[in-house]
């Protein structure tokens, strides 16, 4: 319970997800929820027993309930994981964007606490790193704070990424872990300083950025024996993607298309990037380096209970207050993101809590879809830097890039 406390008095940052439970949407944000109406498609066999269609049915009923609400609801998963099924991180080193608040919070304190060895949490505000390594101290021991190092990154500056990226490279031997959470939520549109939608700027490109820099570093350490798992925080609403999406442009993607496209656009990017990356790399002579993308679940974070209020500001209160009761907290959010970041053994998967495989819209499944999305990814991000590349080197690294 203390845990929990604390994880609510740090402003959270990470997603609400809409529900695909008929009997809740009219607590919900409509817009955000008219494309949840159907359970979600299992990608393992269903556990269906001789009840046949009634079981299966039920089945996903429950699964569906775990994925998105907190509680009681999370033991309805046809596959469980708990935060203290995190086997020990001794000797690991680990990196978190956005790991001083909300879902971050909930992965980085875990880690700790399972006694990984260097962690480092990538944010804006040094303020709110200070807080969570305090509460980090008074609730896990000064030691385990000590292990924490506060790198400030805004993902949008894509030079400022491959900066701290490289620190990170130089000053250790080996990464295990990377976890890339932080993100916009939704909120209306807006162009970042390089002309570029930020939540793609931010959402996908940034983390690419910072995953494609750090790779070399990943992939010595997978060379030495170790399983190195990199996780993307995702979104069931990844559906909400316009669906003449096709990734062809700038001009494409910095196409207002409302709150919803833009963040759902944003987050089908981190799940075609998973998969991408898993033909790439993982299936491509790195078979120990493994990228998952996650859907956390309605989660009780500064996203969901402010920044809503942003592009809906009466609409957002249903989100905000509607189901409150029901929301995950920071922790529960965290247990999809922690399995993919210290237990799974599979790559390009999109995992749902608390650890289930799911297929995704069929546009996440487009594999020509993804290799126009990184592609056009390298060529705005090399563009945008090119300035950049002559004295410092273009952020952009094509390392898996082709």
């Amino acid at each position: 319970m203390a845990q929990r406390l604390v994880a609510r008095r740090a402003n959270a940052t990470l997603l609400p997800v809409p529900c695909c439970t008929r009997g809740v949407n009219q607590f919900i944000v409509p817009a955000a929820v008219s494309l949840y109406h159907q359970p979600r498609t299992r990608s393992f066999k269903s556990t269906a027993t001789s009840n046949g269609v009634v079981s299966n049915t039920m089945q996903k009923l429950g699964d569906t309930l775990a994925e998105n609400f907190g509680g009681a609801f999370t033991k309805l998963g046809s596959r469980q994981f708990k935060l203290d099924d995190c086997p020990d991180l001794t000797g690991k080193v680990g990196v978190v964007t956005g790991g001083s608040q909300g879902i971050g919070f909930g992965v980085a304190y875990t880690l700790l606490k399972h006694n990984i060895s260097k962690l480092y949490i990538i944010s804006v505000n040094e303020e709110v790193f200070q807080g969570a390594k305090t509460v980090i101290a008074d609730e896990l021991g000064q030691d385990k704070a000590d292990r924490m190092f506060w790198m400030k990154c805004d993902l949008s500056d894509w030079r400022r990424v491959k900066e701290v990226a490289e620190i990170i490279k130089r000053t250790n031997d080996r990464l295990d872990i990377l976890v890339n959470n932080s993100g916009r939520g939704i909120m209306s549109a807006e162009l970042t300083s390089y002309g570029v939608d930020r939540h793609m700027a931010v959402n996908h490109m940034g983390h690419v950025v910072l995953t494609s820099h750090l790779l070399p570093l990943m992939q010595k350490t997978a060379e030495q024996g170790s399983i190195v798992r990199i996780s993307n925080q995702s979104s069931n609403l990844h559906e909400a993607a316009p669906k003449d999406t096709e990734f062809a442009s700038l001009d494409e993607i910095n196409q207002d298309v409302g709150p919803n496209g833009q963040y759902g656009r944003s987050k089908l990017a981190g799940i075609l990037y998973s998969r991408y990356f898993n033909r790439k790399v993982t299936q491509n002579g790195h078979p120990n380096v493994l990228m998952n993308a996650t859907h956390p679940g309605f989660v009780s974070t500064k996203q969901s209970r402010q920044d809503i209020l942003e592009p809906y500001p009466l609409g957002g209160y249903a989100m905000k207050y509607g189901i409150e009761p029901i929301k995950k907290d920071q922790f529960e959010g965290a247990v999809p993101t922690v399995f993919c970041a210290t237990t799974i053994e599979d790559s390009g998967q999109y995992i749902c809590p608390p650890c289930i495989p799911e297929e995704g819209s069929e546009m996440s499944q487009d594999d020509e879809l993804a290799d126009r999305l990184m592609e056009l990814t390298r060529d705005i991000i090399a563009d945008k830097t090119r300035m950049d590349s002559v004295d410092r080197g273009c952020p952009m690294d094509d390392t898996f890039v082709h």
